[in-house]
């Protein structure tokens, strides 16, 4: 959804869909050309359904990252267009130290000058699915909904709090001897419009 503002933040316009039919949009991030004249916007998106299992080829989960930009006049912003569209991944093949969850954090962001934008977002096309990994996961998420209880602790920031708490680490798959060797292999992608064709 996008919305503006034409009085500092005291009223706003009716918020519009913005993003592609059929993308479930995750993170976004916007940037205003300084002369006011264009508006870039990027967003991380899933493009397949909620699933509710993570294991097996028919429950992956397609992740992309699309730019738009619109152009602004004294009337207000203009129709958003596609300025880039990456490549889709399966975001499976993507992980938290812990293993425990996907890890597709807030590395999505926009900044534009008066003559062009230049956008970055999470990127999971050299990523590779493990099947081992799906399996502990969905396990973790089984029990949880039978117990009523979380089954794994929400990964903190480097450096802090204890490591090796999990009770359930001792049942984790060793992806250096279960997975692809690019399972893990998430990425931060981006675009300028300085290099569109």
């Amino acid at each position: 959804m996008f919305s503006t503002s034409t009085n500092g933040g005291a009223t706003w316009a009716t918020p519009s869909q913005v993003q592609r039919a059929g993308d479930r949009g995750y993170y976004s991030a916007a940037a205003i050309a300084p002369n006011g004249n264009k508006v870039w916007l990027v967003y991380n998106a899933f493009t397949t359904p909620f699933r509710p299992s993570a294991e097996g080829p028919q429950n992956n989960r397609l992740l992309i990252g699309e730019t738009l930009s619109a152009p602004v006049s004294a009337v207000g912003v203009g129709t958003f267009a596609q300025a880039n569209r990456g490549a889709s991944g399966d975001a499976r093949g993507s992980s938290q130290n812990d293993l425990a969850a996907e890890f597709l954090g807030d590395y999505v962001y926009a900044a534009a000058t008066r003559t062009f934008g230049v956008t970055v977002w999470n990127d999971v096309r050299r990523a590779a699915d493990c099947p081992a990994v799906d399996e502990y996961r969905q396990e973790l998420h089984e029990e949880a909904v039978a117990t009523g209880q979380q089954t794994a602790e929400a990964e903190e920031p480097r450096g802090e709090g204890d490591a090796g708490t999990d009770a359930d680490a001792a049942d984790a798959p060793a992806p250096q001897l279960q997975c692809p060797a690019t399972f893990g292999n998430s990425d931060i992608f981006g675009f300028s419009s300085l290099s569109a064709p």
